[in-house]
């Protein structure tokens, strides 16, 4: 499994991407049904007859594995677990296939772009409100890299913060029957990120933790060390009051525009 584009010193790229391969995390089964006949051994025997031949694919390079939660945009009461399966493009850029599970069984949900502070700053303003801050992910720990040593995963941690993603869910499995979780319909959605505690619904991350082993809260202290490192981020307060709950401020997550009025 996986690991992300590091800017720290003594823990390179290619030592995390090792230690990412050769360590596993819990299995997550899909819970969508596809709609389908089942498939015939002529379909199976032509797959793996592919697979033995095609082997210099793109999907070779999703190496690094994420596990994080996404809320709609247009409506953050909808919300669930995403398995990224990632490649690092370079130092400002990486792309993930985004899946309901981890194992065989797990189906295509959508597509996440993960880019720099750098680049983010470089987009036009009108095409900003696409992305998502990542720091609440972060800080929260919330967003993992299941499997991997801790200090691997802290670098890893490190090298994305402050980051931003622009991710489009195209099928939503949490949906029931022939009109949702069976089959990828309807246009898609952009996702945003938790940027406070609460906006979760109660048990989404405790249920994460528990089937997996993960523990989130142990992660936000590992994490407490970045907290001095993390900027002021645009789209921090998109969906502030749109939980229908109480929220609190995470330490170190800031809205742009609330720390340029501060000033």
């Amino acid at each position: 499994m996986p690991q992300l584009a590091p800017h720290v010193p003594g823990l390179p790229l290619a030592l995390l991407a090792a230690l990412a391969a050769c360590t596993g995390s819990g299995a997550v089964d899909s819970t969508a049904r596809p709609a389908g006949a089942p498939e015939s051994a002529r379909t199976s025997a032509l797959a793996t007859a592919a697979s033995a031949v095609q082997r210099d694919a793109p999907t070779a390079n999703l190496d690094v594995y994420l596990l994080g939660f996404h809320p709609m945009k247009d409506d953050p009461s909808h919300q669930f677990e995403a398995h990224h399966f990632c490649h690092v493009v370079n130092e400002d850029l990486m792309q993930c296939a985004l899946f309901d599970g981890n194992t065989r069984t797990a189906v295509l949900t959508g597509i996440e772009y993960i880019i720099s502070e750098r680049l983010f700053g470089q987009l036009p303003r009108q095409e900003r409100r696409y992305w998502h801050p990542h720091n609440g992910e972060i800080l929260s720990g919330q967003l993992v890299a299941p499997g991997i040593p801790a200090a691997a995963e802290h670098a890893l941690m490190s090298s994305k913060l402050n980051s931003y993603g622009k991710t489009w869910h195209t099928w939503d499995v949490s949906a029931k029957g022939v009109e949702g979780g069976s089959l990828p319909l309807g246009p898609p959605r952009l996702a945003w990120s938790f940027n406070r505690e609460g906006e979760a619904r109660p048990g989404l991350v405790e249920e994460r933790d528990r089937r997996t082993g993960i523990d989130t809260a142990e992660r936000r202290r590992a994490r407490q060390d970045l907290v001095p490192l993390a900027h002021p981020q645009a789209g921090v307060d998109a969906l502030q009051g749109r939980f229908g709950r109480p929220t609190q401020p995470i330490p170190g997550v800031v809205d742009e525009r609330s720390a340029a009025t501060a000033r």
